[in-house]
C-alpha cells in the first residue's frame, strides 16, 4: 500500500503562483512598486511647490492642486481597478505603484492641516476656512469625477458596469 501524496503535474505552484500566495508582508517586490510610485509622487509634489507660491496669508493652491489631482486619479483609478476584476497580479502591482506610492505622496494631508494651522495662527481665519471648505468639497467632488470618468470609459470600452 503506497502512503506517498499523489503529485500531480497540473498542481505545481510556478514562483509567481509561490510569491502571489505568501502574506504581503513577505512580497518584497510590492514595496518596490510603492517605493517608484511613492518617489515619483514626491517629485511630482516637490515640483509644483517650487512653480506655484503662496504668499502669507494666502491659500496654499499648491497642495490644494495636488490633494485634488490625486483623488481625481485615486478615484478613477480604484474604479477601473475593481471593475476589471480580482487584486492580484498586474492589477496589484498598478494599484500599489500609482494608488498608494504615487497618488499616497502626491497628496498631503499633513502639509493640508498644518497650512490650515498656520493660517489659523497667523490670523488669517477666512482664509483657513476657505481653504479647508475649497480642498475637502473639491477633493471629494474630484474623487466622484475621476469614478465617474473611469465608469464611462469602461462603458465605452464594452466593461462591467
Amino acid at each position: 500500500m503506497n502512503l506517498q501524496p499523489a503529485r500531480a503535474s497540473h498542481l505545481r505552484l510556478t514562483k509567481a503562483d509561490r510569491q502571489q500566495n505568501l502574506p504581503h508582508h513577505k512580497q518584497f517586490n510590492l514595496y518596490l512598486w510603492i517605493a517608484i510610485g511613492g518617489v515619483l509622487g514626491t517629485y511630482a509634489r516637490y515640483e509644483l511647490s517650487l512653480i506655484i507660491t503662496a504668499g502669507k496669508g494666502a491659500i496654499p493652491w499648491a497642495t490644494f492642486i495636488v490633494n485634488v489631482v490625486g483623488s481625481f486619479i485615486l478615484g478613477a483609478l480604484l474604479e477601473l481597478l475593481v471593475r476589471s476584476g480580482k487584486d492580484m497580479g498586474l492589477r496589484r502591482r498598478i494599484r500599489l505603484l500609482v494608488g498608494t506610492g504615487f497618488c499616497g505622496s502626491l497628496t498631503t494631508f499633513s502639509t493640508f492641516a498644518t497650512e490650515t494651522d498656520l493660517l489659523v495662527k497667523g490670523g488669517h481665519l477666512g482664509v483657513a476656512v476657505i481653504y479647508l471648505v475649497l480642498t475637502t468639497t473639491f477633493g471629494l467632488l474630484a474623487a466622484v469625477v475621476g469614478i465617474r470618468v473611469a465608469t464611462m470609459q469602461l462603458r465605452r470600452a464594452g466593461g462591467k458596469n
